[in-house]
């Protein structure tokens, strides 16, 4: 029956690589960017900083300067940093408002608009666009104008889902497209993209299809204008159950992502989902962490919110997937040990007719003893990523409840308009709090399998040394670091990414501490060999 389990399991496995197989050169094109994606972030923020050295270099009263110069920090960080993008969207207004220039002042607005949907905040979209007097703005300004406001209504319409709600969001969206539309150049890439986009929402998918393909064979886009094309194409074609092609697009629209340092993206997070439903949960883990890192620096709450509603799912796909592996590692091992042992029996009997029984005991004796820490180890690992398993299933278990409630409790405040709820309601999110108990939860689940860690660890430092918690304390921080250790994380950065240290912070802490034990060459060796009960 095992043997039927696993070949079955290595089966399936083999189907999965087979159907990735063609995806494997763009996933290791799309890993080298990658690799090289803090390049292309330097790269944003040299002509950042080159414009922020003509901020500093403007005179205080040369106003139009300065504006035009905002103009270009918040176009630098509109897709790439949430906060700073905000911080000129405002500086915009008051400059704007200082030069008394109504066109200056309902730009700003509609810059200050875009930011606020990057965020999620719909009513505060809303309330800045109706802010906005059209009367004898230039074409360029009503055409952004009348785009985001159908953007606005589209995004809307996704995030309610509501059988009634939504085909009124999106046939205003659809009106306002035509408005843009009529100022639009006929062969520019914001007449073709969006009216495809209308397609879409009317259902003339392949409508839609022709415009999008269009842009992608025919205009030259930029990396953002390409990545924002393929990733809705890409949807048309998850639609349509033709994973392979929507799979191909949204790495290319990651790649896009990455040359142009934008971090307010879904390419990566639904190529995420995408590989996850496929089986490739390696690197479908892989992109979901790059997704929540874009996420979090961003700083807008929806793409935290949404990448957060993902990332444990895929981990713990991820976490059964290596449960998989571990067991058929245990079967194989099984199968060896009773191999070793029919031939030490053979051994025995060949060395009892040979004579030479005590050299070939020493060698069994050997053997064995190796074989049974092999076995010891392989108990331990095998308890230990039981135990957290079962942790993480209840944190994530944990997590999916509250996301459920917090979910029908602002799908109940947008039924009703209560938006001024829904801000409070996400205002009472204590991120804090939650952090401080997860920490606690690891502290538990950790000390359940080493409940002698604290004291093994004082050992090896002298009394002055050692590390006295409060009575309400499980684990401190110090102690924290040296239990992710020896669970076999040992790399300083991701030790700091999990703890939410700096790296520097994370390396002089380890640094510290070894240098006052007994042995700090063989610190971390002795923290290694505590044994779980």
């Amino acid at each position: 029956m095992k043997a039927f389990i696993v070949n079955a399991w290595l089966l399936l496995i083999g189907i999965s690589a087979a159907l990735a197989q063609q995806l494997d050169p763009e996933i290791a094109r799309l890993k080298n960017y990658i690799d090289q994606k803090t390049v292309y972030d330097a790269r944003k923020q040299q002509k950042i900083d080159e414009l922020q050295v003509q901020l500093d270099k403007a005179a205080p009263l040369n106003l139009q300067l300065r504006f035009d110069i905002y103009s270009k920090l918040y176009d630098e960080y509109k897709s790439f940093n949430y906060g700073k993008a905000f911080n000129y969207a405002q500086k915009l207004q008051q400059m704007g408002t200082a030069i008394n220039d109504p066109t200056k002042i309902a730009y700003a607005k509609v810059k200050m608009g875009f930011i606020l949907l990057s965020s999620g905040m719909f009513k505060e979209t809303f309330d800045t666009l109706r802010s906005v007097k059209l009367a004898g703005l230039p074409r360029s300004v009503k055409e952004e104008y009348y785009l985001l406001t159908a953007r606005t209504y589209y995004d809307l319409a996704d995030f309610d889902r509501d059988s009634f709600y939504t085909s009124i969001y999106n046939s205003n969206g659809n009106q306002y497209i035509d408005s843009a539309t009529r100022l639009c150049d006929h062969t520019s890439f914001e007449y073709i993209y969006y009216n495809g986009l209308k397609y879409i929402k009317s259902g003339e998918l392949k409508k839609a299809v022709q415009n999008l393909r269009l842009l992608i064979d025919h205009q030259h886009l930029s990396d953002h204008q390409y990545a924002v094309t393929t990733s809705t194409l890409s949807d048309i074609y998850i639609q349509h159950n033709k994973p392979d092609s929507a799979a191909a697009l949204l790495i290319g629209a990651a790649i896009a992502d990455i040359k142009s340092s934008t971090k307010e993206a879904a390419a990566m997070l639904n190529l995420a989902q995408l590989l996850d439903k496929r089986g490739n949960t390696d690197d479908a883990y892989l992109f979901i962490k790059q997704a929540m890192d874009d996420a979090v620096y961003y700083g807008a709450r929806q793409r935290k919110v949404q990448v957060s509603a993902i990332l444990p799912v895929i981990a713990s796909a991820r976490i059964l997937s290596e449960q998989g592996q571990k067991r058929a590692f245990m079967f194989y091992s099984l199968l060896l040990t009773l191999f070793a042992v029919v031939v030490v029996v053979f051994i025995v009997i060949i060395s009892k007719q040979l004579k030479r029984i005590k050299a070939t005991d020493k060698l069994l004796v050997e053997a064995n003893a190796n074989l049974r820490h092999t076995i010891e180890k392989l108990n331990e690992a095998e308890k230990i990523k039981e135990e957290y398993i079962g942790y993480y299933l209840n944190i994530i278990s944990d997590y999916m409840n509250k996301l459920e409630r917090f979910k029908n409790s602002i799908e109940q405040r947008l039924t009703t308009r209560k938006f001024d709820d829904i801000k409070l309601l996400i205002s009472n999110i204590n991120l804090k709090k939650e952090r401080e108990e997860l920490f606690s939860n690891f502290d538990k689940a950790f000390l359940k399998l080493f409940p002698n860690f604290v004291t093994e660890f004082n050992n090896l430092f002298p009394t002055e040394h050692q590390t006295h918690l409060l009575p309400d304390q499980l684990l401190n921080s110090d102690l924290r670091i040296f239990a992710l250790v020896r669970l076999g994380i040992s790399d300083t950065d991701k030790i700091a990414r999990i703890l939410e240290y700096s790296l520097n912070t994370i390396y002089n802490y380890r640094t510290r501490i070894k240098n006052k034990s007994y042995d700090p060459d063989g610190f971390e060796a002795h923290i290694m060999g505590i044994n779980a009960v």
